[in-house]
This record gives C-alpha cells, sequence and structure tokens, in this order.
C-alpha cells in the first residue's frame, strides 16, 4: 500500500538561485544546501533541487502542486499576482493558483482544508508519459488507483489517497503546463520489496537502494518506494 509522497527533484542549472527563489516566494525552509544541490521542506515531503549530473536526475518542466489553508488563499494570491502572470482555475469550491518558477517548472498552490501556516504539502505531481494506458497500467499494479480517467483528452488522475499522480500524453494543460520527463520522486510504502515485485517484468530497472527500492518507469521515470518505519 502506497501513501504519502517523500519527496520530489527539480533538475535547475543553479541551486543557489532556485533555493533563493523558493525561499522567497513561497517562504520553504531550507534543510540543507550545498553547491551542487539543496532540499526544502515542503510540510512532510522534501524538494530536492539538484544540478544536472548522474542520474537519476532532476525532473524537467514539471508540474506539481502543494497545498496552501484556504483562509490564505487570498493573501497568496494577492503577494504572488505582484510578481507572476498568475492563472486561476477552479475544482468546484477549491481555487488553485499557477505560476512559473525560473526553471520553467508549473507550479500550482491549492486551496484545502488543512492546519498550519504557508504551503504545507505536496498533493500532485504530472508525469509525462509515451503511451498513456500502459502506464495507468504500471503505476496501478504499484499501488495507485484511478480517480478520473480523461484518457481521451489524453490524462489520467490516480492517487494514493495522499498523492495524486497525474499520467499525462504529452499536451498542454491549464496554465500550458506540461508533464515532466524523468522525474525523481519518492512514496512510501508499507512494504517496499514486494511493491516493487509488482512491475518488476516491466519496469527498466528496479534497484535496491539506501532510501529503499528505486524503480525506473518504461517513460525513465524514478520512484523510490520509501518504508514507512
Amino acid at each position: 500500500m502506497l501513501s504519502a509522497p517523500a519527496w520530489l527533484t527539480l533538475e535547475v542549472k543553479y541551486p543557489d538561485r532556485a533555493t533563493a527563489f523558493y525561499d522567497a516566494f513561497l517562504e520553504l525552509d531550507v534543510v540543507s544546501e550545498t553547491e551542487d544541490a539543496a532540499v526544502l521542506a515542503v510540510g512532510d515531503t522534501e524538494l530536492r533541487l539538484r544540478a544536472p549530473g548522474p542520474v537519476p536526475r532532476g525532473g524537467l518542466h514539471t508540474h506539481y502542486a502543494m497545498t496552501i489553508p484556504e483562509r490564505e488563499y487570498d493573501d497568496w494570491y494577492d503577494r504572488l499576482d505582484e510578481r507572476f502572470d498568475l492563472v486561476e482555475h477552479a475544482f468546484g469550491d477549491a481555487r488553485s493558483l499557477y505560476f512559473y518558477d525560473p526553471e520553467g517548472n508549473c507550479v500550482e498552490l491549492g486551496e484545502r482544508s488543512v492546519d498550519g501556516d504557508g504551503v504545507t504539502g505536496l498533493f500532485e505531481l504530472v508525469l509525462e508519459v509515451e503511451d498513456l494506458s500502459s502506464a495507468v497500467e504500471f503505476y496501478g499494479a504499484l499501488g495507485f488507483e484511478v480517480v478520473d480517467d480523461g484518457r481521451e483528452e489524453g490524462r489520467v488522475r490516480l492517487s494514493t489517497g495522499e498523492l495524486d499522480l497525474e499520467l499525462w500524453s504529452p499536451r498542454l494543460g491549464i496554465a500550458d503546463a506540461r508533464g515532466g520527463v524523468h522525474v525523481d520522486f519518492g512514496v512510501v510504502a508499507d512494504s517496499p520489496r514486494s511493491t516493487a515485485r509488482e512491475v518488476a517484468d516491466d519496469a527498466l530497472a528496479v534497484t535496491s537502494v539506501e532510501e529503499g527500492v528505486r524503480v525506473r518507469d518504461p517513460d525513465g521515470h524514478y520512484l523510490t518506494l520509501v518504508s514507512d518505519g
């Protein structure tokens, strides 16, 4: 069984500049920082910023979404609207605002009924895939459940209950967002090894690493299954 996101990695040319951006505009706490990488806190999830280098690389032009308390939404909108060309979209009663970071990643802030202040967590990640049906089957075998099948539109939304994963055929979404390529992310799993075995025959690689079991999917994305212990 899969649950919460553990991390998302973005490839950035200059980690110090990207770190300054996320610190200044989203007020994310810096957990660690080196010349080639930085880690920022998005609630209990890590946002990892990594300079180009060895695989797994961070994602490029990745669209992802983070939660903010609904009581703060208007303040966030007013603050960011002074600096960015914001796009706003409503999903029922829940509003989201979209803007881009300096590396071309489409950042979404979605209002939710959550405790805490500021950016409180990561709730959505979008991957670009070549064959949508095959990708849905692959991630379904890992434990993601389909919650919105928009296959005719070139997208399918799956979920663990704590992380929504959107699989997109190459396309433009809201705010001209694109799904990320060669994305590196981690998800908490009850049993990383047995979960990875479910896709071992279809994965490009399954490797034991220090943080858990890393699965490389057929589109070149890296998902590391991390123990909840």
